[in-house]
């Protein structure tokens, strides 16, 4: 079993940055790639990042790419999301995933979820 608890959510003006932290427990930390989704209101949750178990390869929705970094320290058990030049799109309540999927976009194959944070950006 794996709990994830997300931090680092709040208000933002737009340009602005944030950093999201997702911390796992247990001991297999390490060998999940970790997903970051989020979901904006009346839409679907959506992909946003997901980096590979040994942080070799990362991977990024295009709406972000270039803007949002994701990381992990599996010494802490934490992936982390840097968030730059946010814009109002950006919106959403952001949720953390720990699976082993082939195919890092895909949510279903993510077994573990957090509760999510709430990121705002105004305009």
């Amino acid at each position: 079993q794996v709990q994830l608890v997300e931090s680092g959510g709040g208000l933002v003006q737009a340009g602005g940055s944030l950093r999201l932290s997702c911390v796992a427990s247990g001991r297999t930390f390490s060998i999940y790639v970790m997903g970051w989704f989020r979901q904006a209101p009346g839409k679907e949750r959506e992909f946003v990042a997901a980096i590979r178990s040994n942080g070799g390869s990362t991977y990024y929705a295009d709406s972000v790419k270039g803007r949002f970094t994701i990381s992990r320290d599996n010494t802490k058990n934490t992936v982390y999301l840097q968030m730059s030049s946010l814009k109002a799109e950006d919106t959403a309540v952001y949720y953390c995933a720990a699976g082993q999927p082939r195919h890092v976009e895909l949510q279903t194959a993510y077994g573990y979820w957090g509760q999510g944070t709430q990121v705002t950006v105004s305009s």
